[in-house]
């Protein structure tokens, strides 16, 4: 059994680019962000930048041009695919992109003009959304130890999720 699958939260790097196919389909490409927090040998806090190529297809499209903007915050899921073909001098050049199957927006960012979405993702109308309550894992973060009792009923932690009780 094989399987192509990516999961890609970041920012997006440059305003959508609409085109349409000769079929009339709508398609829609961005370049997309994304970080990896850790901390090297010597101790010191360290940042990577990755760029990904991302395309979307029809209806994807459609809400990708009209939501997202350079900047928004966005998860893809999608699979990925290498391009390939030659160029004016001869030269066979590759692109991989991830092909979007779903997306979510992440929050609105406050104060922004046009293409944003005018209600945030959250429960409550009269909540503000921001950015800034993302919390940052770091790849090497290990939970706190707790106990090996699960908690009954009313002694759950606030809906808090126990890392640890995840079964895989």
């Amino acid at each position: 059994m094989n399987l192509n699958k990516a999961f890609v939260l970041g920012n997006v790097t440059r305003d959508p680019e609409v085109r349409a196919l000769p079929s009339g389909q709508q398609v829609t490409s961005f370049g997309l962000a994304t970080n990896r927090f850790y901390t090297d040998q010597s101790g010191q806090k360290k940042q990577d930048v990755e760029f990904h190529n991302i395309v979307c297809f029809g209806k994807l499209a459609d809400i990708a041009s009209r939501y997202l903007v350079k900047g928004s915050l966005v998860l893809i899921e999608g699979r990925i695919k290498t391009r390939s073909w030659t160029n004016t001098q001869g030269i066979k050049q590759y692109r991989t992109e991830i092909i979007t199957e779903a997306l979510q927006l992440g929050p609105r960012s406050q104060g922004s003009s046009g293409g944003q979405y005018n209600k945030p993702f959250t429960s409550q109308e009269n909540s503000q959304t921001k950015t800034d309550d993302i919390p940052v894992i770091e790849e090497n973060y290990t939970p706190p130890s707790s106990s090996n009792e699960e908690p009954k009923g009313d002694e759950k932690s606030g809906g808090e999720i126990d890392v640890s009780q995840i079964p895989f």
